[in-house]
Protein backbone atom coordinates (compact mmCIF):
# COMPACT_ATOMS: atom_id res chain seq x y z
CA UNK A 1 0.00 0.00 0.00
CA UNK A 2 1.57 3.13 -0.74
CA UNK A 3 1.87 6.32 1.72
CA UNK A 4 -0.82 7.99 0.37
CA UNK A 5 -3.44 5.66 0.13
CA UNK A 6 -2.91 4.66 4.00
CA UNK A 7 -3.14 8.46 4.23
CA UNK A 8 -6.36 8.49 2.64
CA UNK A 9 -7.96 5.30 4.77
CA UNK A 10 -6.37 7.02 8.22
CA UNK A 11 -8.66 9.82 7.50
CA UNK A 12 -11.38 8.07 6.63
CA UNK A 13 -11.24 6.46 9.98
CA UNK A 14 -10.98 9.46 11.40
CA UNK A 15 -13.67 11.18 10.11
CA UNK A 16 -16.00 7.87 10.94
CA UNK A 17 -14.63 7.30 14.47
CA UNK A 18 -17.41 8.09 16.98
CA UNK A 19 -14.86 9.80 19.61
CA UNK A 20 -14.13 13.05 18.20
CA UNK A 21 -15.33 12.29 14.33
CA UNK A 22 -16.92 14.45 11.58
CA UNK A 23 -20.64 14.81 12.64
CA UNK A 24 -22.03 14.27 8.72
CA UNK A 25 -19.85 11.79 7.87
CA UNK A 26 -20.71 9.69 11.25
CA UNK A 27 -24.26 10.42 9.53
CA UNK A 28 -23.89 8.89 5.97
CA UNK A 29 -25.16 5.39 5.09
CA UNK A 30 -24.30 3.13 1.73
CA UNK A 31 -28.00 4.61 0.67
CA UNK A 32 -27.40 8.09 1.81
CA UNK A 33 -23.58 8.04 -0.22
CA UNK A 34 -24.66 6.29 -3.22
CA UNK A 35 -25.84 9.52 -5.09
CA UNK A 36 -22.74 11.10 -4.38
CA UNK A 37 -20.68 8.25 -5.66
CA UNK A 38 -22.66 8.72 -8.77
CA UNK A 39 -22.11 12.35 -9.22
CA UNK A 40 -18.75 11.75 -8.69
CA UNK A 41 -18.63 9.26 -11.93
CA UNK A 42 -20.34 11.98 -13.94
CA UNK A 43 -17.71 14.31 -13.09
CA UNK A 44 -15.00 12.53 -14.30
CA UNK A 45 -17.04 12.04 -17.35
CA UNK A 46 -17.13 15.61 -17.62
CA UNK A 47 -13.83 16.62 -17.09
CA UNK A 48 -12.55 13.88 -19.30
CA UNK A 49 -15.25 15.40 -22.18
CA UNK A 50 -13.48 18.59 -21.97
CA UNK A 51 -9.60 17.10 -21.78
CA UNK A 52 -9.11 18.96 -18.39
CA UNK A 53 -6.55 16.86 -16.93
CA UNK A 54 -5.99 18.96 -13.53
CA UNK A 55 -9.44 18.74 -13.41
CA UNK A 56 -9.44 14.62 -14.04
CA UNK A 57 -6.91 14.37 -11.58
CA UNK A 58 -9.06 16.31 -8.59
CA UNK A 59 -12.40 14.65 -9.80
CA UNK A 60 -10.68 10.66 -9.57
CA UNK A 61 -9.71 11.60 -6.41
CA UNK A 62 -13.10 12.47 -5.52
CA UNK A 63 -14.38 9.29 -7.19
CA UNK A 64 -11.63 7.05 -4.91
CA UNK A 65 -12.75 8.57 -1.82
CA UNK A 66 -16.31 7.55 -2.49
CA UNK A 67 -14.53 3.87 -2.42
CA UNK A 68 -13.19 4.06 0.40
CA UNK A 69 -16.21 5.75 2.54
CA UNK A 70 -18.10 2.59 1.29
CA UNK A 71 -15.44 0.15 2.21
CA UNK A 72 -14.60 2.10 5.42
CA UNK A 73 -18.45 1.69 6.59
CA UNK A 74 -18.48 -1.93 5.40
CA UNK A 75 -15.46 -2.94 7.22
CA UNK A 76 -17.40 -1.18 10.83
CA UNK A 77 -19.90 -3.74 9.95
CA UNK A 78 -18.03 -6.46 9.47
CA UNK A 79 -18.42 -7.08 6.07
CA UNK A 80 -15.06 -6.33 4.04
CA UNK A 81 -12.72 -3.50 3.99
CA UNK A 82 -10.66 -1.56 1.27
CA UNK A 83 -8.17 -4.00 0.54
CA UNK A 84 -10.72 -6.67 0.18
CA UNK A 85 -12.29 -4.53 -2.48
CA UNK A 86 -8.40 -4.18 -3.90
CA UNK A 87 -8.21 -7.87 -3.89
CA UNK A 88 -11.73 -8.37 -5.54
CA UNK A 89 -11.03 -6.14 -8.63
CA UNK A 90 -7.64 -7.71 -9.13
CA UNK A 91 -8.40 -11.26 -9.21
CA UNK A 92 -11.25 -10.89 -11.28
CA UNK A 93 -9.40 -8.54 -14.10
CA UNK A 94 -6.96 -11.43 -14.06
CA UNK A 95 -9.26 -14.13 -14.40
CA UNK A 96 -10.92 -11.60 -17.29
CA UNK A 97 -7.55 -11.68 -19.12
CA UNK A 98 -6.62 -14.86 -19.24
CA UNK A 99 -4.29 -14.30 -22.67
CA UNK A 100 -2.02 -11.97 -19.88
CA UNK A 101 -1.84 -13.02 -16.86
CA UNK A 102 -3.21 -17.04 -17.68
CA UNK A 103 -2.11 -19.54 -20.06
CA UNK A 104 -4.53 -18.87 -22.67
CA UNK A 105 -3.87 -17.62 -26.20
CA UNK A 106 -5.61 -14.72 -28.09
CA UNK A 107 -6.41 -11.09 -27.61
CA UNK A 108 -9.74 -9.99 -25.92
CA UNK A 109 -12.13 -8.94 -28.26
CA UNK A 110 -15.53 -7.32 -26.93
CA UNK A 111 -17.45 -11.16 -27.58
CA UNK A 112 -15.19 -13.14 -25.40
CA UNK A 113 -14.90 -10.58 -22.83
CA UNK A 114 -18.77 -10.97 -22.44
CA UNK A 115 -18.37 -15.03 -22.50
CA UNK A 116 -16.44 -14.44 -19.83
CA UNK A 117 -18.15 -12.10 -17.60
CA UNK A 118 -21.81 -14.27 -18.39
CA UNK A 119 -19.61 -16.93 -16.99
CA UNK A 120 -18.92 -14.90 -14.10
CA UNK A 121 -22.63 -14.40 -13.83
CA UNK A 122 -23.68 -18.20 -14.30
CA UNK A 123 -21.49 -18.92 -11.89
CA UNK A 124 -23.33 -16.62 -9.35
CA UNK A 125 -26.50 -18.31 -10.10
CA UNK A 126 -27.75 -16.22 -12.84
CA UNK A 127 -31.08 -17.49 -14.27
CA UNK A 128 -31.93 -15.18 -17.08
CA UNK A 129 -29.47 -13.51 -20.01
CA UNK A 130 -30.63 -10.15 -18.39
CA UNK A 131 -29.47 -10.94 -14.21
CA UNK A 132 -27.05 -8.23 -13.63
CA UNK A 133 -28.23 -5.32 -15.59
CA UNK A 134 -28.24 -2.63 -12.96
CA UNK A 135 -31.45 -1.04 -11.97
CA UNK A 136 -29.56 2.10 -11.36
CA UNK A 137 -27.74 2.98 -14.28
CA UNK A 138 -29.32 5.90 -16.82
CA UNK A 139 -32.56 4.62 -18.52
CA UNK A 140 -30.76 5.21 -22.09
CA UNK A 141 -27.87 3.53 -21.06
CA UNK A 142 -29.84 0.27 -19.32
CA UNK A 143 -31.64 0.12 -22.34
CA UNK A 144 -29.03 -0.50 -24.51
CA UNK A 145 -27.56 -2.91 -22.31
CA UNK A 146 -30.59 -4.94 -22.00
CA UNK A 147 -31.21 -4.96 -25.71
CA UNK A 148 -26.98 -5.86 -26.27
CA UNK A 149 -27.83 -9.11 -23.77
CA UNK A 150 -30.97 -10.34 -25.33
CA UNK A 151 -29.10 -9.99 -28.83
CA UNK A 152 -26.64 -12.28 -27.08
CA UNK A 153 -29.24 -14.88 -27.05
CA UNK A 154 -30.35 -14.21 -30.49
CA UNK A 155 -33.30 -12.28 -29.92
CA UNK A 156 -32.17 -8.95 -32.04
CA UNK A 157 -33.29 -7.70 -35.64
CA UNK A 158 -30.71 -9.20 -38.71
CA UNK A 159 -30.48 -5.35 -39.83
CA UNK A 160 -31.54 -1.71 -39.38
CA UNK A 161 -35.22 -2.10 -40.89
CA UNK A 162 -36.98 -3.82 -38.56
CA UNK A 163 -35.89 -1.08 -35.64
CA UNK A 164 -37.12 1.70 -38.11
CA UNK A 165 -40.64 0.07 -38.51
CA UNK A 166 -40.61 -0.35 -35.08
CA UNK A 167 -39.98 3.22 -34.25
CA UNK A 168 -42.66 4.13 -36.61
CA UNK A 169 -44.81 2.00 -34.89
CA UNK A 170 -44.37 3.51 -31.73
CA UNK A 171 -44.35 6.87 -32.85
CA UNK A 172 -47.89 6.14 -34.27
CA UNK A 173 -48.89 4.57 -31.24
CA UNK A 174 -47.46 7.15 -29.02
CA UNK A 175 -49.82 9.92 -31.33
CA UNK A 176 -52.97 7.68 -30.72
CA UNK A 177 -52.80 7.20 -26.71
CA UNK A 178 -54.78 8.60 -24.44
CA UNK A 179 -53.64 10.29 -21.81
CA UNK A 180 -53.80 7.07 -19.14
CA UNK A 181 -51.34 5.25 -21.78
CA UNK A 182 -48.94 8.31 -23.32
CA UNK A 183 -46.34 7.83 -20.74
CA UNK A 184 -45.86 4.08 -21.58
CA UNK A 185 -46.01 4.67 -25.40
CA UNK A 186 -43.39 7.35 -24.87
CA UNK A 187 -41.51 4.63 -23.01
CA UNK A 188 -41.89 2.22 -25.74
CA UNK A 189 -40.71 4.97 -28.59
CA UNK A 190 -37.83 5.79 -26.35
CA UNK A 191 -36.71 1.82 -26.10
CA UNK A 192 -37.26 1.65 -29.99
CA UNK A 193 -35.21 4.27 -30.87
CA UNK A 194 -32.10 2.66 -28.58
CA UNK A 195 -32.30 -0.01 -30.46
CA UNK A 196 -32.86 1.55 -33.55
CA UNK A 197 -29.32 3.70 -32.62
CA UNK A 198 -27.72 0.63 -31.92
CA UNK A 199 -28.19 -1.65 -34.40
CA UNK A 200 -26.34 1.33 -37.06
CA UNK A 201 -23.25 0.33 -34.37
CA UNK A 202 -23.83 3.74 -32.30
CA UNK A 203 -23.56 3.91 -28.16
CA UNK A 204 -26.87 5.66 -27.78
CA UNK A 205 -25.63 7.09 -24.41
CA UNK A 206 -23.00 8.71 -26.73
CA UNK A 207 -25.07 10.11 -29.47
CA UNK A 208 -27.08 11.78 -27.05
CA UNK A 209 -24.57 13.34 -25.67
CA UNK A 210 -23.35 14.89 -28.40
CA UNK A 211 -26.62 15.96 -29.35
CA UNK A 212 -26.85 17.74 -25.56
CA UNK A 213 -23.57 19.32 -25.94
CA UNK A 214 -24.75 20.79 -29.60
CA UNK A 215 -27.97 22.07 -28.62
CA UNK A 216 -26.70 23.50 -25.89
CA UNK A 217 -23.97 25.22 -28.14
CA UNK A 218 -26.41 26.75 -30.79
CA UNK A 219 -28.94 27.49 -27.81
CA UNK A 220 -25.97 30.10 -26.01
CA UNK A 221 -24.96 31.29 -29.60
CA UNK A 222 -29.05 32.11 -30.27
CA UNK A 223 -28.40 33.73 -27.14
CA UNK A 224 -25.83 35.69 -27.68
CA UNK A 225 -26.91 36.72 -31.40
CA UNK A 226 -30.35 38.19 -29.50
CA UNK A 227 -28.17 40.44 -26.99
CA UNK A 228 -30.45 39.86 -23.96
CA UNK A 229 -33.74 39.69 -25.62
CA UNK A 230 -33.83 36.18 -27.05
CA UNK A 231 -37.20 35.28 -24.92
CA UNK A 232 -38.94 38.56 -25.55
CA UNK A 233 -38.72 37.01 -29.48
CA UNK A 234 -41.31 35.40 -31.10
CA UNK A 235 -40.88 31.39 -32.13
CA UNK A 236 -40.32 32.96 -35.67
CA UNK A 237 -37.81 34.79 -34.77
CA UNK A 238 -36.11 32.16 -32.41
CA UNK A 239 -36.19 29.72 -35.62
CA UNK A 240 -34.43 32.47 -37.62
CA UNK A 241 -31.68 33.07 -35.00
CA UNK A 242 -31.79 28.92 -34.60
CA UNK A 243 -31.50 28.75 -38.65
CA UNK A 244 -28.26 31.63 -38.67
CA UNK A 245 -26.71 29.21 -36.02
CA UNK A 246 -26.59 26.14 -37.56
CA UNK A 247 -25.45 28.34 -41.49
CA UNK A 248 -22.82 29.79 -39.73
CA UNK A 249 -21.69 26.51 -37.93
CA UNK A 250 -21.69 24.92 -41.31
CA UNK A 251 -19.67 27.78 -43.11
CA UNK A 252 -17.33 27.73 -40.65
CA UNK A 253 -16.51 23.75 -40.68
CA UNK A 254 -16.45 24.67 -44.42
CA UNK A 255 -13.48 26.89 -44.04
CA UNK A 256 -11.95 24.54 -41.65
CA UNK A 257 -11.52 21.97 -44.15
CA UNK A 258 -10.43 23.78 -46.72
CA UNK A 259 -7.69 25.32 -44.59
CA UNK A 260 -7.05 21.23 -43.81
CA UNK A 261 -6.81 20.13 -47.65
CA UNK A 262 -4.71 23.12 -48.43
Amino acid sequence: MTDQTARLLKIMAKLRDPDGGCEWDLAQTFSSIAPYTIEEAYEVADAIERADMDELRGELGDLLFQVVFHSRMAEEEGHFAFEDVARAISDKMEARHPHIFGNEDGTMGEARWEDLKEQERSDKGATSALDGVATALPALLRAEKLQKRAARVGFDWPDTSGPEDKVREELAELKEAGAADRAEEAGDLLFAAVNLVRAYGIAPEDALRSANAKFERRFREMEHLAKGSFADRNLQEQEALWQAVKAAEKNSDGKTSKKSEA
